[in-house]
């Protein structure tokens, strides 16, 4: 629905509003603990495709169950930053760049930014978009495709 000079506007009894701009269908959704991360849809300028709507709903419910493949794509994203680190010896220890040991360590040094789900190769794909400590030139993309984890997309 949209008004004549307005956005156009979708309510989904899940999601609830999603309005579209620059091509996108754009609302909130609730992912881990935060209840309002940006969401990003395809779909057509009427309304969000039914499939992006769908892999959207299930968003909530799995991103517990993906977090255990977000942690480790991080963590080996992390290793060759954490292998200079190591290198640079006490320097390191005046840099910002975190020194992590473990995988777990990662969420303290990273920020879910948004969500997207769009299409990869013509298959629906969920995208989790974060900002890394360890890498501010870029923020990185986990994607899922049919529940399962398939890149860290280091520049997205």
């Amino acid at each position: 629905m949209s008004g004549l000079f307005g956005s156009s506007r979708f309510d989904d009894a899940v999601i609830g509003r999603l309005k579209r701009s620059g091509g996108i269908w754009r609302g909130t959704l609730a992912v881990g603990e935060t209840p309002d991360m940006p969401l990003n849809l395809f779909g057509s300028g009427r309304q969000p495709d039914a499939a992006a709507l769908a892999a959207a709903r299930q968003i909530s419910a799995t991103f517990d169950a993906w977090r255990p493949s977000i942690q480790r794509a991080l963590f080996d994203h992390y290793t060759p930053y954490g292998e200079a680190i190591a290198a640079q010896g006490q320097t390191a220890q005046r840099t910002q760049m975190p020194a992590l040991q473990t995988a777990e360590q990662v969420w303290n040094h990273v920020t879910l930014q948004s969500v997207a789900v769009v299409k990869m190769g013509g298959v629906v794909t969920t995208e989790f978009v974060y900002a890394a400590a360890w890498d501010d030139d870029h923020m990185l993309g986990a994607r899922f495709q049919a529940g399962r984890l398939v890149e860290l997309c280091a520049s997205v």
